[in-house]
């Protein structure tokens, strides 16, 4: 199951990736925001992150207006590797790599094909299992080096 929040800023574009979730048959979990009145996205960072450091959800995905606020609000949760994507590339490369859990993206900044594109790479790729990247995500997860 995948965890999506957005605020008001990444609203339309967090309705536009669920319609591709329910399209692909992807399970999915609304942690909000449910309107585009204006609301604070560290809530919906949160609560996503949440959902996927409790193992509730697999990935979470993240969306507000640059994706910086959101991305910084999940990382602030233990466990998450929230990895801000504006090109498949590098969707590709933070799962292959970091094993991120949660796709952050800038409604303001991707449009929705793009938004697309990057979802179903982030979605689509796994880790790599590789020594060497696991043992970065290992460093990556301890609180000091």
């Amino acid at each position: 199951m995948i965890a999506i929040g957005s605020d008001h800023g990444g609203y339309d574009l967090k309705q536009r990736v669920i319609r591709y979730l329910e399209e692909k048959g992807i399970s999915y979990q609304d942690m909000g925001c449910h309107s585009k009145a204006s609301c604070d996205y560290p809530v919906f960072g949160h609560a996503v992150a949440k959902a996927v450091a409790e193992g509730k959800c697999e990935k979470g995905i993240v969306i507000c207006t640059t994706g910086i606020g959101i991305s910084i609000s999940a990382n602030k949760v233990a466990g998450i590797r929230c990895a801000l994507c504006s090109d498949t590339l590098s969707a590709r490369m933070t799962r292959l790599h970091n094993d991120a859990n949660i796709l952050a993206m800038g409604a303001g900044i991707v449009g929705e094909n793009l938004a697309l594109d990057i979802v179903e790479t982030f979605l689509g790729t796994d880790f790599s299992g590789e020594e060497r990247h696991q043992r970065r995500v290992d460093l990556i997860e301890k609180t000091e080096i």
